[in-house]
């Protein structure tokens, strides 16, 4: 009976124990989800949707997002829109729709209306950057002129029309190409003697090839039926032109 009395206790002491140990548990899993809930919801209340502020005056743009806790960044930089008025917002950055924190600084750009740009300065510059700037200021390209100097890299802008800082909606570029870039347009050799056009484009530097004699009724001994490259087609000084004539 003593040892039974003694057991009884323990046996208590580790139930409260258990019972303690799961309250506990219980009580931080709790804690967890609370926490956890209360961090959602403040990182939401942190987080605003952007605005559309295309079309809008700046003074429209600035009270808009300033309702969101959002801030304006007007870049210097302002682009000629037949649709947009002057001073008012032609692009955005972030765009509307997207999720930010607030006190994020939306940049946009403000439209210069129906006034043509003024030209970016394009000579000396690569072809491709020359087209990349005129697209992002929305002037087109009129036309385009090509030399062959030495004088200048393959490539690059040698002069333009109208000149840098004029205000216009298209400007003409002058691009030198290198020698090896030179390509020439292939004539229609079809129909005629086929010794005397190899002759011919010979003496002009090209490579010809008689490559077969083909029966061709009704067509003299000689005459070309088909050649390749087609007529129209572009090729450098050396490329072969290939003939096939008549049998």
């Amino acid at each position: 009976m003593p040892s039974k009395s003694r057991t009884t206790p323990v046996r208590r002491r580790v139930w409260n124990l258990g019972r303690l140990f799961v309250l506990l548990v219980a009580l931080g899993a709790t804690f967890a989800v609370f926490f956890l809930t209360a961090m959602r919801v403040t990182s939401r209340a942190r987080d605003v949707e952007v605005p559309n502020v295309y079309g809008k005056s700046i003074d429209e743009a600035r009270v808009l997002l300033a309702g969101r806790g959002l801030t304006v960044r007007v870049e210097d930089a302002r682009r000629p829109d037949k649709a947009v008025p002057p001073d008012h917002v032609l692009s955005q950055e972030p765009a509307a729709g997207q999720i930010v924190r607030r006190q994020r600084a939306i940049r946009v750009r403000l439209s210069d209306g129906m006034r043509a740009a003024a030209l970016p300065i394009l000579t000396e510059f690569p072809e491709r950057t020359a087209e990349i700037t005129l697209e992002g200021d929305r002037i087109a390209v009129g036309y385009k002129a090509e030399i062959h100097s030495v004088d200048y890299k393959p490539g690059v802008v040698v002069s333009q029309d109208p000149p840098a800082r004029q205000r216009a909606e298209s400007v003409n570029l002058l691009i030198n190409r290198s020698e090896g870039s030179r390509s020439y347009v292939v004539p229609d050799l079809i129909g005629t003697l086929g010794i005397r056009s190899a002759d011919v484009m010979r003496s002009l530097g090209f490579r010809v090839a008689v490559a077969a004699e083909v029966p061709y009724p009704g067509l003299p001994p000689g005459i070309v039926v088909r050649q390749t490259p087609q007529p129209g087609f572009q090729i450098a000084a050396n490329e072969t032109i290939t003939l096939e004539v008549s049998k």
